[in-house]
């Protein structure tokens, strides 16, 4: 019995999430690097909340301005079909 029950414990398990920023030791988000955005874009061109990126709450508004900064600068389309 007690088998069955450590099985069912992993599968409901969540793997955690980890903010790649803290984790590679990035403190600044660059917002001249698009490509690297792009990452934190959808497809339409909405910036990804941080429960699908896993990023921290400081991390998330950082990446939120400077994406905002190089749409401002025609880095970053503001809307778009077929980004990626």
């Amino acid at each position: 019995m007690s088998l069955v029950n450590e099985k069912v414990e992993r599968k409901n398990q969540v793997k955690k999430k980890y903010c790649r920023f803290e984790r590679a030791g990035i403190k600044y988000v660059d917002y001249k690097d698009a490509n690297f955005l792009l990452k934190f874009v959808n497809e339409q061109g909405k910036i990804l909340p941080r429960r699908l990126t896993g990023n921290s709450l400081k991390f998330q508004r950082k990446v939120a301005t400077a994406i905002k900064r190089a749409r401002h600068l025609a880095l970053m389309p503001y809307v778009a079909d077929g980004m990626k």
